[in-house]
């Protein structure tokens, strides 16, 4: 299983960025998917997912409204489109593919965002 994020760089405030996540070697819609951000010196924390059994989509609350999850089946590929960016959101970012029997994670992209 290859989980690979891409779509990170540098950007400005109130900037947008779009990353992806491509998964091989799986079963691609039989996995939710989701983002999650690590900043430096902070835990990781969950972003948004993408649930495969109903195309329900979930939000942190820091980025309600200004990111939006999908997933393209025919690509094995999920996004997240990142809107009005702030420099808090300056992480980098993972993708984690979750379902009932096991999870992977990408080695992340880095999102610097500058004020």
């Amino acid at each position: 299983v290859q989980v690979v994020e891409s779509g990170g760089g540098l950007v400005q405030a109130g900037g947008s960025l779009r990353l992806s996540c491509t998964a091989s070697g799986l079963t691609f819609n039989q996995y939710t998917m989701a983002w999650f951000r690590q900043a430096p010196g902070k835990e990781r924390e969950f972003v948004a997912s993408h649930v495969h059994k109903d195309g329900s989509t979930y939000y942190a609350d820091s980025v309600k409204g200004r990111f939006t999850i999908s997933r393209d089946i025919a690509k094995n590929t999920v996004y997240l489109q990142m809107n009005n960016l702030k420099p808090e959101d300056q992480a980098v970012y993972y993708c984690n593919t979750v379902s009932t029997y096991d999870h992977y994670w990408g080695q992340g992209t880095q999102v610097p965002v500058s004020s």
